[in-house]
């Protein structure tokens, strides 16, 4: 596992399901300058965590964008399967009226860039290809700045679905950090009393809780 927090996010350019249509060479580069990102990583399509948190995010689509963040899923699946799970109602285990993009991480690039590749593999004294285990994203999120840097990420394993609550609130928190110059300390939400970095600041915040 690799910590990108603090680094630009690794770029790339694939296949993803874009507004029920498949996009050729679809990039995060799209968003620099203009908006957040949450990227995440889900290990396949068709199963049951997934879903779960698939359609946790769409129904929570108008808070992101009111804090001008856009969502972005991945897997390891094509393109095709994205489509196909997208055309299967949510009351049969699909995602459809999922719209934001699905990227198709079929060579397993992204994944291992941004560190969530499961399984292993190797090359043996014949060449040939070992895999141990399923060659999968583990469940990883990502807060990526309207600079392109890393702020915040998160590694489950894969029966362990992730909140959105607690994504909406780092993306709150990052904000007012930027807004304010202030830090949010644990438990912080929007509307509450964050800290000046200074030790006179943190003394009298703590005094005060």
């Amino acid at each position: 596992m690799s910590v990108l927090v603090g680094k630009s996010a690794p770029s790339f350019s694939a296949k993803a399901v874009v507004n029920g249509e498949v996009v050729e060479d679809f990039s995060l580069d799209a968003y620099l300058g203009k908006s957040y990102v949450v990227l995440f990583f889900y290990p396949k399509d068709f199963t049951f965590v997934c879903p779960t948190e698939l359609h946790a995010f769409q129904d929570a689509i108008e808070e992101f964008r009111k804090r001008d963040t856009v969502i972005v899923g991945c897997s390891t699946d094509t393109e095709f399967s994205h489509w196909g799970w997208l055309q299967v109602p949510r009351d049969q285990g699909g995602i459809k009226g999922v719209g934001y993009p699905l990227v198709a991480d079929t060579n397993k690039t992204i994944s291992y860039a941004y560190g969530v590749l499961a399984g292993e593999y190797d090359i043996d004294d014949d060449g040939d290809l070992c895999v141990e285990g399923e060659l999968v994203a583990y469940r990883g999120l990502f807060l990526i700045d309207k600079e392109g840097v890393v702020q915040h990420q998160v590694v489950n394993n894969m029966p362990l679905g992730r909140s959105v609550a607690e994504t909406l609130r780092m993306v709150d928190a990052l904000q007012h950090f930027e807004q304010h110059g202030e830090v949010c300390p644990m438990d912080w939400h929007k509307g509450a009393a964050a800290m000046k970095p200074d030790h006179a600041s943190t003394a009298a915040y703590l005094a005060g809780n």
